[in-house]
């Protein structure tokens, strides 16, 4: 069974993906692999705004990243996405805090 990312790893995730630039690159990488120059294209964004967002989501774990020349060809981790789940579900109110909740001020 998974287990939740460290408190920091999910606030790196997170963070990552809450810039609408960074949603949008992950987005178009949903279909596969793309190479950077497309992605610039595809986003509209400049090569060193782009570099630097790119930079956050492979920090965070979420792109993967290989080189070919002079080319950076770019990935989503699948196991980010599981990661993120399981953050998501250690974060979900429980059954147990709503029913203590609830017989809070009866």
């Amino acid at each position: 069974m998974p287990t939740a990312p460290a408190p920091a790893h999910t606030a790196a995730i997170f963070h990552a993906l809450s810039d609408e630039t960074r949603l949008a690159v992950v987005r178009r990488l949903r279909d596969g692999e793309r190479c950077v120059c497309d992605l610039m294209d595809e986003v509209d964004a400049a090569q060193s705004r782009l570099s630097f967002h790119l930079k956050v989501l492979r920090e965070a774990g979420i792109v993967g990243c290989r080189r070919e020349g002079r080319w950076a060809y770019y990935w989503l981790r699948p196991e980010a996405f599981e990661e993120t789940r399981e953050a998501v579900k250690e974060l979900a109110p429980s059954r147990a805090g709503r029913a203590a909740a609830a017989r809070c001020c009866e």
